[in-house]
């Protein structure tokens, strides 16, 4: 009987351990509207499910941070990042890799907006912002914060903070798009598809925001896997993975990232995003 209550104490503590861990999480960073998100991410979860044979759970969070710290912790599995926060959370946890991009994430880019007070002209030309007031979106983001950054500071030479009379950073895309329009910031810097999202859905008034400069593009996006998903969920678990990533062909679920297909990806595919965060000062 004592032989038996050692057994069970150690199979519970096995069990509580996640050797046998069933269910496979995954999260997103939160660039847009939060509804909007679980509507996408929970569609994803039933379809890895059906190609994965295990139990699949979208686990949503409230920054970018959050997405990276859930990572690090083994919380998720898997994470829907943006190209800055798919580097932070593979430093912080070697051995992860990026596996699948959309297809334009390879060659993704910022568009900047203003209303129509600030009395600046659309251009090829990168503008003049000195003395605007201006909204990033996440601190950690990479269309809507690291890359306007950087091309903010290497178009007028000399560091962003010294460029505005006021900086803000909204949190989100949606919320850039609602505070330039309500004139709470004469300039943002949003992620282009989201842009194009809210235009084709009326969200945008033209009349009160427009973009006037569209930055050269960069990767972005990316869904990267945590190191040790085989050992957990089967020796061939990460390969599956990848390969149903890439076979997502429904419509209405691409539509919803938005994103034509998706595409191999690779860690090195987003060391010039590591380059320029290093340069910029946002990672050592």
């Amino acid at each position: 009987m004592r032989l038996i209550n050692i057994v069970a104490l150690l199979l519970l503590s096995t069990l509580s351990s996640g050797a046998f861990a069933t269910v496979f999480t995954f999260t997103a960073i939160p660039d847009e509207d939060e509804s909007q998100l679980r509507t996408r991410f929970d569609k994803v979860a039933e379809y890895l499910e059906t190609q994965l044979g295990v139990d699949v759970r979208y686990i949503p969070v409230k920054s970018y941070s959050a997405a990276v710290t859930a990572f690090r912790n083994n919380q998720v599995q898997l994470a829907w990042f943006g190209g800055l926060s798919g580097v932070q959370a593979r430093r912080l946890v070697p051995g992860s890799e990026a596996i699948a991009q959309g297809y334009e994430d390879q060659f993704f880019k910022s568009y900047f907006i203003a209303h129509h007070s600030a009395d600046i002209l659309p251009s090829e030309s990168f503008p003049n912002l000195n003395g605007y007031t201006f909204t990033y979106g996440s601190k950690g983001s990479t269309s809507g914060r690291l890359m306007p950054q950087f091309f903010i500071e290497r178009n007028l030479g000399k560091k962003a903070k010294d460029v505005f009379s006021r900086i803000g950073f909204s949190g989100d895309h949606s919320r850039t798009i609602a505070q330039v329009q309500a004139g709470a910031y004469q300039v943002g810097a949003v992620n282009y598809k989201v842009w194009e999202v809210a235009l084709a859905k009326g969200i945008v008034d033209l009349d009160k925001v427009d973009v006037i400069w569209q930055s050269p593009s960069y990767p972005d996006y990316q869904w990267t896997v945590r190191q040790g998903v085989n050992e957990t969920f089967g020796d061939e678990f990460k390969a599956k993975l990848t390969q149903a990533l890439l076979d997502m062909k429904d419509p209405e679920l691409l539509a919803s990232f938005p994103r034509k297909s998706f595409v191999e990806a690779e860690n090195s595919d987003y060391q010039p995003i590591e380059n320029i965060a290093k340069t910029i000062g946002l990672i050592d």
